[in-house]
């Protein structure tokens, strides 16, 4: 509980540095002299540079565990944080978010790893993925808004250096703080002789997950990367910066009211994330078709739906792994979310002038539940047993 409530922190501090930049990055970028396109290349570079990253961490993390990973992430995110508060030009800017993209690609397979390897028991795994998007989200309420006001206040250059200097902090904390090895199970560590590291578990063979199940964070990144593009373009001064960053923090709150309920934990990860991932289309396209809707109101139900969707997702990977591997089965993840980010916010840029970006938003997430695999025992269970058996994987 220990491990947890440190790694808790170090999130809360990394993602609170991170969602504060969403409001700022695009009128930064336009004060630079930036076009929508370039814009969009930009916010998707990000993405993009998370591919290698991801790979690699989906290998080291499994054989040398979450920690040196973890530090390494929030120490380089920072100084890359504090050469972004005096870039000159855009394509600056550009060259520094995909530095920031690969060193940050690690975190977040390292810390899913590290938290589900505190348990084998599905319900406890489901909460700490709960407990993880908890943080994120408390997070994610107010640094939108933190970030809009620092920028108000203190401008570009003074924001992005406090935000650096923070991440670097955090990470010289994790140093401290973080173990290098933890024992999932006193039954299993005597039969081994020796600690398991972070991200891995005691399981006597080696699950594998069907790729097409990754079309499911692809598709919701890409939706959620058409939103974080589309959102700071309505308007670029300083009222409209602070009005974005209340609106990000709306779909905050939404997701932290879901996040609450732990009782969700108990039902299957396949049952929520198929309805996490409808009601979020029928905001996308309540976004696109009916204008007259209050937008916080749209956003609010889309938060919802992400505080359904994310647990849900981390915990049915689990269970498609069987528990093994869980370093490269998260890393995976991490990929098709970094394809999905890229994509979304690219096909933003290019194509909002003939459709709404959120219909494409609407349209990639349909077509991504129509492409999944579904078993006879996905369909017909609701509630979720408590086994680590694997009938879907290939």
């Amino acid at each position: 509980m220990k491990t947890a409530f440190w790694l808790y922190l170090f999130l809360f501090l990394a993602f609170f540095d991170l969602h504060a930049q969403y409001p700022i990055l695009t009128p930064f970028a336009i004060s630079l002299g930036a076009a929508p396109v370039f814009i969009g290349w930009m916010v998707g570079i990000y993405a993009l540079t998370h591919l290698p990253g991801n790979i690699i961490a989906g290998k080291v993390i499994d054989r040398h565990g979450s920690r040196r990973y973890i530090i390494f992430s929030l120490l380089s995110a920072g100084a890359i944080l504090l050469l972004q508060a005096h870039v000159q030009f855009p394509w600056q800017l550009l060259l520094l978010r995909a530095l920031s993209g690969f060193v940050l690609a690690f975190l977040s397979p390292a810390c899913l790893a590290l938290l589900a390897s505190l348990s084998q028991d599905p319900v406890t795994q489901g909460k700490y993925m709960s407990g993880h998007g908890v943080i994120h989200t408390l997070a994610s309420v107010v640094s939108p808004a933190a970030g809009a006001f620092i920028v108000a206040k203190a401008g570009y250059s003074l924001t992005f250096q406090s935000l650096g200097w923070l991440l670097i902090a955090t990470g010289i904390m994790a140093i401290f703080s973080v173990p290098s090895t933890f024992k999932t199970s006193k039954d299993s560590t005597a039969r081994s002789g020796n600690s398991i590291p972070f991200g891995s578990f005691a399981h006597p063979r080696l699950e594998s997950v069907s790729l097409r199940y990754y079309i499911l964070p692809f598709s919701v990144s890409c939706a959620q990367g058409i939103l974080f593009f589309e959102l700071p373009l309505r308007n670029t001064d300083i009222s409209g910066i602070m009005s974005t960053g209340l609106l990000f923090s709306v779909i905050s709150v939404g997701a932290l009211l879901t996040l609450s309920l732990l009782f969700l934990n108990r039902y299957s990860p396949n049952i929520r994330v198929v309805i996490g991932i409808l009601l979020m289309a029928c905001c996308f396209f309540s976004l696109a078709a009916f204008p007259q809707i209050p937008i916080a109101v749209s956003l609010f139900v889309l938060g919802s739906s992400k505080g359904i969707i994310f647990p849900a997702m981390a915990s049915l990977f689990i269970k498609l792994s069987g528990g093994t591997r869980l370093g490269r089965v998260f890393a995976f993840q991490s990929i098709a979310m970094s394809l999905g980010s890229f994509i979304g916010p690219v096909t933003s840029g290019q194509f909002r002038d003939h459709v709404s970006p959120y219909f494409i938003a609407f349209i990639i997430l349909m077509v991504g539940l129509l492409i999944i695999p579904v078993s006879r025992q996905n369909a017909t269970s609701l509630y979720s047993p408590n086994t680590h058996t694997n009938p879907d994987a290939v």
